[in-house]
């Protein structure tokens, strides 16, 4: 009945049409929320691949992860050329062939150095033009939907930087642009020139946030709803941490990735006593309320009118599957105050 439709009758009746007949899929529709002040809506729950795509999961489990993220109603794919030396990219590229491009918001990320060459790092415009022109091969892409600043730069002038982005948009290579974990004043600083400077401004920044590290809410969140940015924030489950799954005076679970060598490397800072205390803790609270922690702490970053989505790194489609379900999840002002009782900022 639905396979006569075009793209538009779809979208009213909750579907998605992928161009023929035999790929249309339906899914449960999840928030989408616009990114800073541009007219760009993304998923209010998008999906990563830092350790996961072209590294810990093989290309089979990357397809499925994208498909059923895509049929759930994620569209923000998010990646950078660092991720395992361009194999995150590689691997993202080939599991949305076949998805109609025009339903994808695709993001990467340039700035840490791809081989010992002086020149293959940084901000510089050499760096991002040549770095661009990589990422769109690896993905397989004509076109970024978003294209980030993975780190500042303190050896290249910010005017620099965004006269190369207002560049690539020109020219139609990205769409936008944004940052990764720039402070405040460096946010402010970029948008203020390219007001004046008749560019395209930042419309994003990707920090990490979560329940243990709550750093943007200090001076990042206003400044950037001042200037017109949004939050696409990473680490949002403290990678895998805040799920509970991990435990106090208990070896890691295998298949975990604390217990997995390939992916652990950056896991350590949450497995302290402390935190496996406060973790538990979440748990019982989050029972009490009807959700899994994983999605507690998800609800919890999405009470942020300047969080536009949170990027999960799930490695099973279980997993992403709960993840997705968080945006149905609203979080009390009993449980807030728990919340806080529990992760003091």
């Amino acid at each position: 009945m639905l396979e006569g439709l075009c793209a538009d009758e779809c979208s009213m009746v909750g579907v998605v049409s992928l161009c023929s007949p035999a790929l249309v899929v339906t899914f449960r529709s999840v928030e989408y929320r616009p990114l800073g002040r541009s007219g760009l809506k993304v998923s209010a729950v998008s999906l990563g691949s830092w350790l996961t795509m072209g590294n810990a999961i093989d290309q089979a489990g990357s397809d499925s992860l994208v498909r059923r993220a895509f049929d759930l109603g994620v569209n923000l794919f998010d990646t950078a050329d660092v991720y395992h030396r361009g194999e995150g990219e590689t691997a993202l590229g080939r599991a949305i062939e076949g998805i109609a491009r025009e339903r994808l918001v695709i993001a990467t990320k340039c700035f840490f150095p791809m081989s010992g060459d002086v020149n293959d790092r940084g901000l510089s415009r050499k760096h991002i033009f040549e770095s661009v022109h990589g990422s769109l091969g690896r993905l397989g892409t004509d076109y970024l939907d978003l294209y980030q600043c993975h780190r500042p730069d303190p050896e290249t002038p910010v005017e620099e930087t965004a006269m190369a982005m207002s560049d690539l948009i020109r020219q139609g290579k990205v769409l936008y642009w944004g940052v990764s974990y720039w402070p405040a004043a460096l946010i402010a600083q970029a948008v203020d020139f390219c007001n004046g400077a008749d560019l395209h401004p930042p419309v994003s920044n990707q920090p990490p946030y979560n329940l243990f590290n709550r750093e943007i809410e200090t001076d990042v969140l206003s400044v950037s709803e001042d200037v017109g940015l949004s939050q696409i924030v990473y680490s949002p489950l403290a990678q895998g941490v805040l799920t509970g799954k991990y435990r106090k005076d208990q070896d890691p679970q295998a298949g975990s990735r604390a217990a997995n060598e390939k992916v652990n490397q950056f896991i350590g800072q949450y497995l302290t006593d402390e935190r496996l205390q406060q973790a538990a803790r979440l748990v019982e609270l989050a029972t009490s309320h009807g959700m899994t922690p994983g999605q507690m702490a998800l609800a919890w970053c999405l009470r942020q009118p300047n969080v536009s989505s949170v990027i999960v790194g799930a490695s099973r489609v279980e997993q992403l599957e709960e993840n997705v379900e968080s945006v149905e999840k609203k979080l009390s002002s009993e449980a807030l105050s728990h919340l806080e009782e529990i992760f003091p900022a």
